[in-house]
């Protein structure tokens, strides 16, 4: 007599039926979860702009405009000096307290101009420098111009210099939709002017540009 625990004794066989087959994973289930089902466009965060180029309109040799309103994306006029910088080949333009400027350095030295939002096609943009002094003059005058005609329509600003004419010759696109509208950035002028003359803003006397411009010692610790 066997027992239930004598191995001697043949248990139950499991049989396989050779028609069943074997369920395998789903791989496009497996991919389900990277699926992107947001559209990236709604709640995204805007890329802040940080320091932008600046420069006249003519000096960025393309195509331009400028931002049509006036009142929010174009300032007053300010006062500006150039710099001589150590390791740099070219002066650096720095932004002044129209006080200090007056109290601390002759006129010649003192720019005056507006900053207005600009952008190269393709929302390349930088800050153009508009004249607001002598103009008069036809370099002035046909640069505000071509800075006030680019607000609806892209235009390029060529000096006319070498055709010994004094002035800017403002082209139109051939085609209005030539390039897309600007997709102006949110930030204010205001951040966007910090930003580009963050370090390069003399708002007090011992500020290390303006004693190099006194040619007095500087504290650049």
């Amino acid at each position: 007599m066997s027992t239930p625990d004598n191995p001697s004794k043949p248990g139950p066989r499991l049989v396989i039926d050779a028609d069943v087959a074997i369920p395998k994973p789903d791989p496009a289930a497996r991919l389900e979860k990277f699926r992107v089902t947001r559209d990236p466009s709604i709640g995204s965060v805007e890329t802040l702009l940080t320091a932008l180029p600046h420069h006249p309109i003519a000096q960025a040799k393309d195509f331009v405009r400028l931002h049509s309103n006036q009142e929010s994306h174009w300032s007053a006029e300010f006062c500006f000096v150039s710099v001589p910088i150590r390791g740099m080949k070219r002066d650096t333009l720095h932004i002044i307290s129209e006080e200090i400027a007056l109290r601390k350095l002759p006129g010649a030295d003192i720019l005056r101009f507006k900053l207005a939002l600009a952008c190269k096609p393709h929302d390349v943009f930088f800050l153009c420098h508009v004249p607001t002094r002598n103009l008069d003059n036809s370099w002035n005058f046909t640069n505000v111009t071509a800075c006030e005609t680019a607000m609806s329509s892209w235009v390029k600003a060529t000096s006319r210099r070498v055709e010994n004419i004094d002035g800017y010759l403002i082209n139109h696109a051939l085609s209005p939709k030539a390039f897309p509208e600007p997709k102006w950035p949110k930030q204010s002028l205001a951040e966007l002017i910090e930003a580009t003359f963050a370090g390069r803003m003399i708002e007090k006397d011992n500020h290390p540009a303006l004693l190099r411009l006194l040619g007095d010692v500087q504290d650049l610790k």
